[in-house]
């Protein structure tokens, strides 16, 4: 599997070669994390959900597929360019040692737009392709679920005040499309909620410490993928990581700052991951040995299943404040209070 890092990404190849170049092992590098860690946090996300999550999210059918859905934006890589390019970076967020995107913003500083944070990576001397947006793939992502919600709120408050045959016929099939879209709009989501509890999608040391201050000599091995593909793989269990999920804390800020936030937790385990592989606990065929790193492990995983049900939740809260439509338009509230939706807000008038 390859890296997402400029310097080792693919050159726009035919299946054949990109599968040529996977057999040779062109790059070490693994996608974040691995599918068996994707799918842990998707599965254990959905099956976390509270009550107060409609229902046709919360079935084990829907656990599953968004287990597969979050596996997504790594499956699709070698589509070509602009993919490949526009996409990669959106996996990671390169801070320093002091806290910065490569010298830029630091995670409590993020402009409110991409347009404001290239600017601000321009200034000092990087840019997003380089250093990584997976802040703003978090909150733009939360954005659309919300929105995804809001729609799906509406829909089903208009199925009981809509009075014409026609138009009940027509939101009902739109509401069970709605659902299929909510369905594949957070699984593919999850995926970068998921790559922001991985502590090198955070950091510039993102497989060995690189040439960089090094004092306490952590490895320059490239630990990237064995970390997060093979031990998840073969020592991280589904019922670890659901011990390991912590309870639900509400987002008490804007999306990006809560992004900033759960991201800003992650980069502090970076130095406890390169000192626990000193250790050789990674490497370890002793039980007790091995059991700090199965440890670590789990908990960075449900560390990204817990910050997934907590998002989604948390947008689904958020929908209950939303309007759908433009001129006319309808606020959630009003419509789940019986206001009758004009068609024209659902079906559209041109």
């Amino acid at each position: 599997m390859q890296s997402f890092r400029p310097s080792s990404r693919l050159k726009t190849v035919g299946l054949a070669a990109l599968a040529l170049s996977l057999a040779v092992g062109v790059a070490q590098q693994a996608l974040a994390w691995g599918a068996t860690g994707h799918r842990l946090i998707g599965v254990l996300a959905i099956q976390s959900l509270p009550d107060e999550i409609p229902a046709f999210l919360r079935t084990a059918d829907v656990a599953q597929e968004v287990g597969e859905l979050a596996r997504e934006p790594d499956r699709s890589r070698g589509a070509g360019q602009p993919h490949d390019t526009d996409l990669d970076a959106g996996h990671f967020v390169d801070l320093d040692d002091a806290g910065k995107v490569n010298g830029g913003p630091t995670l409590s500083t993020l402009p409110p737009t991409r347009e404001g944070y290239e600017a601000a990576l321009h200034e000092a001397g990087t840019d997003m392709t380089k250093s990584g947006y997976l802040p703003y793939n978090i909150a733009d992502g939360f954005q659309q679920l919300a929105k995804d919600f809001a729609f799906w709120r509406i829909e089903t408050a208009a199925l009981r005040t809509t009075t014409d045959p026609k138009d009940h016929a027509w939101i009902a099939r739109d509401l069970a499309l709605r659902q299929q879209l909510i369905i594949r709009d957070l699984g593919y989501w999850a995926h970068f909620v998921g790559d922001g509890s991985q502590p090198m999608h955070v950091s510039i040391h993102y497989n060995g410490w690189g040439a960089y201050p090094n004092p306490h000599n952590y490895t320059q091995d490239k630990i990237h993928g064995p970390f997060e593909g093979d031990f998840v793989r073969d020592h991280v269990t589904a019922d670890a990581v659901r011990a390991a999920m912590t309870p639900y804390q509400p987002c008490p800020t804007p999306i990006l700052a809560c992004a900033g936030a759960y991201l800003s937790v992650t980069a502090g385990q970076v130095e406890p991951l390169y000192q626990l592989w000193g250790t050789g606990a990674f490497t370890a065929t002793d039980t007790a040995a091995l059991a700090p790193a199965q440890a670590f492990t789990a908990q960075r995983v449900a560390a990204g299943a817990s910050e997934l049900r907590n998002l989604i939740l948390d947008a689904w809260r958020l929908s209950a404040t939303e309007s759908v439509g433009y001129k006319p338009s309808i606020t959630v509230a009003a419509a789940e209070a019986g206001a009758p939706v004009p068609m024209a807000i659902l079906y559209g008038d041109d």
